[in-house]
């Protein structure tokens, strides 16, 4: 996980009047069944993140770690999309199985990657060791709606890139979908104007009706880069550096301070 800052009006489709800069975080999450661990997405690799200016926080095998589980606790990793941001460090879970969207496969190995505008997203590196995985037998390349384990299930929203998904996690206070980049900040979604990184318009927009479906409440949807997140959410320890929220637990009350 990591943070970076970002002129406020770069983040909305309509930027309108907004001024100033936002924090941007980079989130990966960890979703547990017993000792069954889904990883969802998987950050950005230290090589890549000092080419791109970004600090690596706290690695997904550090992070599963911390929460007591053994990196080869880790059934499955969902890579909700391939941007250099979600699909780094698959070294840290030598065990488990790669979960990602068949049109995301084709579409990162297809023509559209001859264009800089597209393709500086992506980390060839990445890509390259997810075909490497592939080839091992160990990627799972679905097509829409499939389940990971019981109760956590992956759904093909598209818009962002050609592939992206969200994954729905049952928890004791619902059905959390965890959003990634088909919503970026919750203002994204609030407003129905998009992050202006896609590759379709209509797909983004299309996708937050999906996603708002398939949440049991808009506070069951967690936007893939919102800072906000570890505000709204209590945290496991709030005495460490780590900043791991605890989003199967109710968002906490605004208090007087947030809505001045």
């Amino acid at each position: 996980m990591g943070r970076g800052e970002r002129r406020t009006r770069d983040n909305f489709l309509v930027p309108g009047d907004r001024c100033g800069h936002s924090d941007i975080d980079f989130i990966v999450w960890v979703a547990a069944r017993g000792d069954d661990v889904v990883v969802v997405d998987t950050g950005f690799s230290p090589q890549a993140g000092r080419r791109r200016g970004r600090e690596l926080e706290l690695g997904p095998g550090q992070a599963v770690e911390l929460l007591g589980f053994r990196r080869s606790d880790v059934r499955a990793v969902v890579l909700s999309h391939l941007h250099f941001d979600h699909a780094g460090n698959l070294g840290d879970f030598p065990d488990a199985r790669i979960v990602v969207q068949g049109a995301e496969m084709a579409y990162v190995t297809g023509s559209a990657m001859r264009h800089r505008r597209l393709n500086h997203f992506y980390e060839p590196d990445d890509v390259a060791e997810l075909i490497r995985l592939l080839f091992a037998g160990r990627v799972d390349v679905v097509d829409g709606h499939h389940e990971v384990l019981p109760g956590i299930q992956v759904e093909l929203i598209g818009g962002h890139t050609r592939g992206s998904q969200a994954v729905a996690v049952d928890t004791a206070r619902g059905r959390v979908v965890l959003a990634a980049d088909s919503i970026h900040f919750a203002e994204n979604l609030h407003d129905a104007n998009p992050f202006p990184a896609m590759v379709d318009v209509e797909g983004v927009l299309d996708g937050f009706a999906t996603i708002g479906r398939l949440a049991d409440s808009p506070d069951h949807v967690i936007p893939g880069h919102d800072p906000k997140l570890f505000e709204q959410y209590p945290l496991l320890d709030a005495d460490t550096s780590a900043r791991i929220a605890v989003l199967h637990e109710p968002p906490r009350a605004p208090t007087q301070e947030d809505t001045q």
